[in-house]
């Protein structure tokens, strides 16, 4: 197989990974808000974080 060729999941992993974990931890924000405080404070910590590393990853992969 050609290792030049990338297939359409790669492309897709590539541009939009971040931002689905970023999705997946505002989920459990919203779920868990006020049960547990730490846990709480945690996943909003991740939402900014893989919010922000998607973002950029969008601005830098605009010509995939």
């Amino acid at each position: 197989m050609n290792e030049n060729k990338t297939s359409k999941l790669e492309k897709w992993r590539a541009k939009y990974a971040s931002l689905a974990v970023a999705i997946g931890c505002l989920c459990s924000v919203v779920v868990s808000w006020g049960d547990n405080w730490f846990m709480t404070a945690f996943l909003l910590a991740g939402v900014l974080i893989c919010g922000i590393i998607g973002v950029y990853n969008l601005k830098r992969n605009k010509s995939i």
